[in-house]
Formats: C-alpha cells, structure tokens, sequence
C-alpha cells in the first residue's frame, strides 16, 4: 500500500539548464563574429581551435543535461523512512537506523540565504549521508521534513535511554 503522506523532492536541473543555454549562445555569438562573409554567402571557419573548443563545451554540457533528466534523481521522504531514488536504485532508510541528523549553514556569512547542508549519521554506514538542500527543488519544504524527522529522532534516542 503507497503511503500518502510521501513527499517527493526532485533534484534540480535548472543549473545544467542555464550553463546549456549560454555556452550555446556563447558558440554561436562567436561562430557568427568569427564567420566569413564571401560574396553574399555566409561560411564557418571549421579549423579555428576556438569554435571546436566552443563545440566540445556545448556537447558536453548537452550530455550531462540529458544524463541527468534520464537519471531522474530525487527523494522520497515519508513519516518513517527518507528514500534516495533515481532511475537505477533505490537506498532506504528507516527511521530507526538514522542515529542522528545535523542541518548547518555554510561557512560564507555574505550570502543572503545559506546553503544548507544535511548530515544524516545512519547505523550501519562508516560515512554520514550529505545533502545539500538547494540541489532541490522546494529546498525549504525539504529543510522542514528534515527538522521533522530529526525531532522525531531525538525523541526516540530520549525514550531509548
């Protein structure tokens, strides 16, 4: 039975979106500047460095959007478990193997809103599991079922002992 009170946060693409569009912009501003205009026809220089650099840069910025679309990345958070899910796995975690959850701010106090960062320190992992909640859409919503949950486990730790 699905539970209803799942919340779905999926990663944000907006940054692989943006850097896509203006390295292309960026290619064809110079391909246009950098082509020849030669009796009312428009050619490319193809052997300049630049605009196969240029070239290269656009196509890997296209890979890692479509790779990151296709991967569909995001997390499912309930009132007992948090599940990191993306097209190929699933890593979930109950609620009674989380032993702590830290949220912190980053180290530059010039920023207008912090980037914040869960550490969550789970039983049967050497290392905690780190999310930065701005890799997230709705980033606050995600920072607010985070703080829920780690509520709910500090009441845990205080009813163990």
């Amino acid at each position: 039975m699905e539970n209803q009170n799942k919340k779905v946060f999926k990663y944000n693409l907006a940054f692989y979106y943006q850097a896509t569009i203006i390295y292309f912009i960026a290619f064809v501003l110079y391909v246009v500047v950098r082509g020849e205009f030669i009796e009312n026809s428009f050619t490319i220089i193809t052997k300049d460095p630049i605009i196969l650099s240029f070239a290269i840069i656009v196509l890997i910025s296209v890979f890692g959007l479509v790779y990151n679309i296709f991967k569909n990345r995001h997390i499912e958070i309930d009132e007992s478990s948090v599940s990191f899910v993306d097209r190929f796995r699933t890593k979930k975690f109950e609620l009674n193997q989380f032993t702590s959850i830290r949220i912190t701010a980053s180290k530059n106090p010039n920023k207008k809103e912090a980037f914040k960062f869960i550490i969550s320190k789970i039983k049967e992992r050497k290392r905690p599991l780190i999310v930065r909640s701005r890799d997230y859409e709705n980033s606050t919503e995600l920072l607010s079922c985070f703080q829920n949950l780690k509520s709910k486990i500090e009441k845990n730790n205080v009813q163990e002992y």
